[in-house]
């Protein structure tokens, strides 16, 4: 019998003593380590099979050395190498692959894989030797004949095999490589997310590559009165409203999908959930869709869990499968929560409320506590520091009139106004549904903390939010609560605590249910004559009101006249702006600027209504518009000169597009 040698090329020696142990039994195992060798040990030796990586798999680098009575296997861990590798090869190979996975013995397909290929090698070289004897010896022919047509027909049969085998490889290779693409389009969109809003972008993309219903992402969360629970960032593929919150959160010891995985780490993978216990009433009662199949993994950052991603649902061809979601599905959700644990933990969402990118409210309380305790005795008694309480005005209305999602896209772009609006050293937090916290520093009494409070109120009364026109007095506002930090307190050695910190919160609380027009146990009746002017207000609280001179401060919103309202996105760009006063050539710059009208800093007022002709410099070109003077108002007691709004008027389709162009080119450049 010939020896049956098999030619071993891998980069792994570990790799190779496997291949050694599973055919040194009938075979002679050959390994090379470079492609320098392969002429020298093909060139006085008959291989039978050739086992190789797929990294040096291509035909390309074997066409001159190997004959198409051998056979090939081929090793890789990566598919999509592998199959590329796979499809060089011409048909007349007969070729095989394995998929080296983590935790799976190679050996036993190894084998089996092996024997096959061995056998399929024996037959063509018996043929070929078969056609070689034919003319020798014609006495046998037709026992010869039947021979050769018994392996001939063996032949064409594994040759047909082989050409199914490589359509099906080539299909499925064309298929992973679209799923690889949109798999690499999910990550680029993790990794380039620069806020909460833009990482959950990609659950559509998600939902479309695994096919499923709908999506959760939870975080884990810890008070004193649940322990650890799970909150969801986004509930079937919605912003849940904050009061209903307690619907879907799970704690976790409860018997629970969610907090199942969260507690041990392990995912879940169900299509029956006909006698699962952990079929909470959270999923039978608040999902959009009856679930019929769910697939959850946990999201792990450096070995702790920090939060569950849940999938409802498997569609085929838009309907629920009754199979439910694959391990190839597993896998990839498994490998998206790796990257999206790391953008969670780069974004810090477990500080940062996730529909508004605002603190939550206990990093809140830790950020105060640490700025305040880390300064120095001497430092806390020069300073003071106010708490705000901030709620919007009729928020339910705005809901139950245009639903849960334009409220939340209101608070989203409420938030960014209340960002705009505080100092770089303030922090502001999203305390409730519609209720936000802020911790005014460096203040140096509680009329500065109004007068900061005010300008707040201020900047929310005169931005536009959409559908506002349908509030209570045609436009949205907030009210808000100031307190100040007790001197004493600050004054002491003592740390301050979380404790003083909620008992202030409850001091600003008291305050803005007076400017909600609420009347409190706590605070005396407002001196206000007209009740009617409640809400839209500033109130502080006042520790002294029970002397006989002290009454609770209130800066209330009167009567005035209208103010710029702009229905278009402000975006704060300084650009210069030359416009014409009696002939003369003023320049200044833009403070902001939008499709209807711009703010911009003038020497001296100037009187409503002025029609104002000016220039634009818009990056490289300078463009005319007409306007009209909205209003002007001095910047400060001090300052001698003026905040000037201006809306633009007559605007061509010309003039928009030259806006739109530059505004677009604004908000590119503060992404990147």
């Amino acid at each position: 019998m010939h020896q049956i040698n098999i030619l071993v090329y891998v980069k792994q020696v570990d790799q190779a003593l496997r291949v050694i142990r599973v055919s040194e039994k009938e075979c002679q195992p050959i390994i090379i380590h470079a492609p320098e060798e392969i002429p020298s040990v093909l060139e006085n030796k008959d291989v039978w099979a050739l086992i190789v990586d797929a990294e040096f798999a291509h035909y390309e680098t074997w066409k001159d050395f190997l004959q198409p009575e051998s056979s090939v296997i081929i090793l890789g861990q990566n598919e999509a190498e592998t199959f590329q590798a796979f499809l060089t090869w011409p048909v007349e190979f007969h070729l095989d692959f394995i998929i080296e996975k983590d935790g799976h013995s190679l050996e036993p397909i190894l084998s089996q894989v092996l024997k096959r290929g061995i056998y399929l090698a024996r037959l063509k070289k018996e043929w070929s030797q078969l056609r070689q004897s034919v003319n020798l010896n014609t006495i046998n022919t037709r026992h010869l004949f039947s021979e050769i047509a018994e392996i001939k027909h063996l032949i064409n049969e594994n040759y047909i095999q082989e050409l199914e085998k490589r359509i099906s490889i080539e299909t499925r290779y064309v298929w992973f490589q679209k799923e690889r693409q949109k798999i690499e389009n999910i990550i680029r969109k993790i990794y380039s997310a620069n806020d909460v809003s833009s990482l959950l972008s990609i659950i559509p993309d998600i939902k479309e590559l695994l096919q499923a219903q709908g999506m959760t992402i939870y975080i884990i969360e810890e008070n004193e009165a649940l322990g650890k629970f799970l909150k969801p960032i986004i509930w079937d593929d919605s912003f849940i409203n904050h009061p209903e919150t307690f619907k879907y959160v799970a704690r976790l010891e409860a018997p629970d999908f969610a907090a199942a995985v969260a507690r041990f780490g392990q995912e879940v993978n169900i299509s029956d959930l006909t006698y699962d216990k952990r079929y909470s009433p959270r999923y039978q009662n608040n999902l959009k869709s009856p679930l019929k199949s769910i697939l959850a993994v946990p999201i792990i950052h450096e070995g702790e869990t920090i939060g569950v991603i849940e999938l409802y649902n498997k569609l085929i061809m838009g309907h629920p499968s009754s199979e439910g979601f694959s391990k190839d599905d597993q896998h990839i959700l498994r490998n998206i929560s790796e990257h999206l644990a790391i953008a969670m933990t780069k974004l810090n969402l477990i500080q940062y409320d996730a529909l508004t990118g605002l603190l939550r409210g206990e990093a809140f309380f830790d950020k105060v506590l640490q700025k305040i305790n880390s300064m120095s005795k001497r430092k806390r008694e020069e300073g003071s520091f106010a708490l705000v309480m901030g709620d919007v005005d009729w928020f339910k209305n705005y809901n139950d009139r245009n639903g849960h999602e334009a409220g939340n896209r209101l608070l989203q772009e409420l938030a960014t106004v209340l960002k705009q609006s505080v100092r770089e050293d303030d922090l502001i937090c999203r305390y409730g549904g519609e209720e936000f916290l802020f911790f005014l520093s460096g203040v140096s009494s509680l009329e500065e903390a109004c007068q900061l409070t005010e300008r707040i109120r201020k900047n929310v009364e005169e931005h536009y939010f959409p559908l506002e026109e349908f509030q209570p007095r045609n436009n949205l506002t907030m009210s808000f609560g100031v307190t100040i930090f007790p001197r004493k307190r600050l004054a002491s050695n003592e740390q301050l605590t979380k404790e003083d910190l909620k008992h202030l919160v409850h001091e600003s609380d008291l305050a803005l249910a007076e400017a909600k027009g609420k009347q409190t146990w706590r605070l005396p009746p407002s001196d206000l004559q007209n009740r009617s002017l409640t809400k839209n207000m500033v109130v502080a609280y006042s520790r002294d009101w029970e002397k006989p001179n002290q009454i609770t401060l209130a800066i209330s919103t009167q009567e005035k006249l209208y103010r710029e309202k702009r229905h278009f996105k402000r975006y704060y760009n300084a650009t210069l702006l030359l416009y014409r006063e009696n002939g003369e050539l003023k320049v200044s710059k833009t403070i902001n600027l939008s499709l209807g009208g711009v703010k911009f800093i003038s020497e001296k007022p100037y009187p409503s209504n002025l029609p104002l002709e000016l220039v634009l410099i818009l990056g490289k070109r300078a463009h005319p518009l007409k306007s009209q003077v909205v209003y002007s108002e001095r910047i400060g007691n001090d300052s001698p000169h003026f905040y000037t709004g201006l809306k633009f008027t007559s605007l061509t389709s010309e003039d928009f597009k030259v806006l739109e162009n530059y505004l677009e080119q604004i908000q590119k450049e503060a992404q990147n």
